[in-house]
């Protein structure tokens, strides 16, 4: 069962990608995902907000709270993305969240039309490098 939803969930990505949308580029959460975005959010806990950015390193003193939002957006911002890298490297994919030739070869959905549209988008740079 687990491998069956492995090759679904695959196959949801190579299905999206011949569709145009199959790429990291609409792999994202949304800022609201990510924490507040508006500055009466932040009112409503302070001092949760400001001990995460100091938890980042950052020096708050004197900052507006729109700049404090902002900040703390980069930052979480920044851990989706390694995120979502961990969780395409461990799925098979490439950096731009493509299942690799490898990972569809492994489930059996090297079908003709599945690999001459890998072959497509796949690009080097785009690989994760070997451990």
């Amino acid at each position: 069962m687990i491998l069956q939803s492995e090759k679904v969930y695959n196959f949801e990505r190579i299905f999206n990608l011949r569709m145009g949308r199959g790429t990291s580029k609409f792999h994202d959460a949304p800022d609201r995902g990510l924490g507040p975005v508006w500055e009466d959010e932040w009112m409503a806990r302070p001092e949760y907000f400001d001990e995460k950015l100091k938890e980042f390193g950052e020096k708050i003193e004197g900052l507006s709270v729109k700049e404090k939002v902002a900040l703390l957006q980069k930052h979480r911002r920044k851990q989706w993305e390694e995120l979502k890298m961990a969780v395409y490297k461990r799925r098979g994919w490439n950096k731009n969240g493509i299942p690799t030739m490898k990972t569809v070869k492994r489930l059996g959905l090297d079908y003709p039309d599945v690999v001459a549209l890998l072959e497509k988008n796949l690009k080097p740079e785009d690989e994760f490098e070997e451990a």
